[in-house]
């Protein structure tokens, strides 16, 4: 199920029109794996059924037991048989296999999944996954299915577990593994950020008794088992920004309805300091294009900006007058997919953990890959300003974490094709 092995082929032009945010990817996998905590129903709405990652995940929840229901924006899962010991799955895997693993073991005290993909950002190990569930008592190893492996026969037990580092996926399996621990977790250093609220309203929802200290820590609290719920998904805001960022390089006039604001507030600051033209409605951006300036970022954790946003403000440099500056200080050197932007005639330097991008260049369509999913949705951006035609190979990463991209590009006028 690695997806289709399509093709989109883009040629330029200025969207108009109305478009709206789906459900987050980086927040409905986190509440998927989360589901496996409690034998009980379970609904989420704004759920973005049309994500590849979306369908691998619910493809490994019914491995394990769930009868998953998806009618078109909503999801119903319930439970058909107990969670085996071992999710036996031999199709492409995702990163969220982690939290899979989590979910198991402080359910039922054993689990074993298949070694995460995703994609390949950088040094991506599970060491601080192992961390979480060392800490809480587990034994962590690598079986000789070649499956990551974990059991704590007599349940976890709550600990404090102190982060190296501002992990979001770490943080995620320590509030799932805590939820169901004998006594109090607390989770210091934590990123604390709109996925992890997402998800800690969603177990509370379940019943589980969680505590958030800002970006100190996270007390959560043991119980003894949860129950059913229903939960509305958060809106995506690496969507949201994508949309905005591309009206804003081609002169377009786009509103973007369920936009979250409060999660992008940096990232609008940067954008309306470099020249991007927008008005807040009452619950949308609405975008009339404006002139791309030069920009200078660096990532960070939450509130700023993430290493999943720095390619879309790569692709915004391009399209601007002037030398922008990116710098990755999560997953340093995080730019393959710069090899790719300068096949369209983009001039782009890497210098060590630095990205220097001298705009203003005209792009040319051309042949490209897309590397990741981050990757592909600049390289999409990037054929909407370049001349001729712009074709994107192994787009299926794009429909990874875009829901009905398509459909919503062609609603706004865009030019794209589609081949198989």
């Amino acid at each position: 199920m690695s997806g289709t092995p399509r093709s989109y082929t883009l040629r330029p032009g200025r969207p108009e029109g109305k478009v709206t945010v789906s459900g987050a990817k980086n927040s409905v996998l986190r509440l998927l794996a989360a589901s496996l905590l409690t034998s009980e129903p379970v609904s989420l709405s704004n759920y973005p059924s049309g994500l590849l990652d979306a369908q691998i995940h619910v493809g490994m929840l019914r491995m394990l037991g769930k009868s998953c229901i998806v009618r078109e924006s909503e999801i119903h899962i319930t439970e058909g048989f107990p969670v085996p010991a071992a999710l036996n799955w031999t199709e492409r895997s995702i990163r969220n296999t982690l939290l899979i693993l989590g979910a198991m073991v402080a359910r039922t005290g054993v689990g074993a999944v298949p070694v995460p993909g995703g994609c390949r950002l950088g040094d991506r190990k599970h060491d601080l996954h192992e961390l979480v569930l060392t800490s809480l008592g587990a034994k962590v190893w690598v079986d000789q299915e070649g499956r990551l492996a974990a059991e704590a026969p007599n349940g976890l037990t709550g600990a404090d577990i102190h982060l190296p580092i501002r992990s979001t996926g770490a943080t995620e399996n320590a509030i799932i593994c805590g939820s169901l621990a004998a006594g109090t977790t607390r989770i210091w250093n934590p990123h604390v950020r709109p996925e992890i609220l997402d998800l800690v309203a969603f177990l509370r929802q379940l019943g589980a008794n969680i505590e958030v200290f800002g970006q100190e820590h996270i007390a959560v609290h043991g119980v003894d088992r949860l129950g059913g719920g229903t939960h509305r998904v958060i809106a995506d805001n690496m969507e949201a920004l994508t949309w905005a960022v591309g009206a804003v390089i081609t002169g377009g006039d786009v509103e973007i309805e369920n936009f979250p604001f409060g999660d992008l507030e940096v990232p609008l600051i940067h954008l309306r300091e470099s020249g991007a033209k927008f008005y807040r409605g009452e619950n949308s951006l609405i975008v009339r294009g404006g002139r791309p300036y030069p920009v200078e970022i660096s990532t960070g954790p939450y509130p700023g900006i993430n290493s999943d946003m720095q390619p879309i403000f790569a692709v915004y440099g391009a399209a601007a007058r002037g030398t922008s500056k990116v710098i990755d200080l999560r997953f340093p050197g995080r730019y393959a997919y710069a090899d790719e932007l300068r096949k369209l005639g983009a001039d782009v330097v890497s210098e060590g953990d630095l990205l220097v991008i001298h705009g203003g260049r005209p792009l040319v369509g051309s042949d490209v890959i897309a590397v990741d999913l981050r990757a592909g949705i600049a390289l999409a951006l990037a054929g909407l300003i370049a001349e001729g035609e712009t074709t994107i190979h192994d787009a299926w990463q794009i429909e990874r974490g875009y829901n009905q991209f398509i459909p919503k590009l062609r609603a706004l006028g865009a030019n794209v094709t589609v081949t198989p």
